[in-house]
């Protein structure tokens, strides 16, 4: 499977364009490069039934957060307050951000 260009990291705020969670805004918690998806805090949640080990892990049904199509989410734009498509700028000190098409605001934080 191809490599997924990222337009995502760690720790930002995504809002669910696609899917039964649209609309919903969360914290990025993982990315999966590989395949192209990312988990997003208190989304998505799934139920898994887990077995106890004996020592340590209690056995009974455990909550997590499962795996969103990075496809289907949009990084939100603290200015505009909704998910917006990003464009990449280069300043002048050589460093590149990450900007909002709509309004031009720099999303990442320096």
């Amino acid at each position: 499977m191809p490599q997924v260009k990222l337009h995502l990291k760690k720790d930002d705020i995504v809002q669910v364009v696609a899917g039964k969670e649209r609309g919903k805004k969360g914290k990025v918690l993982a990315l999966l490069a590989d395949e192209g998806r990312v988990t997003i805090e208190k989304l998505n949640m799934l139920k898994r039934h887990m077995k106890g080990d004996g020592k340590t892990r209690q056995p009974g049904i455990v909550e997590k957060e499962g795996k969103i199509h990075i496809s289907n989410v949009l990084v939100v734009c603290d200015k505009c307050g909704k998910g917006v498509r990003i464009k990449r700028k280069k300043l002048d000190d050589g460093k590149r951000v990450r900007v909002c098409r709509k309004c031009g605001e720099v999303i990442d934080k320096v």
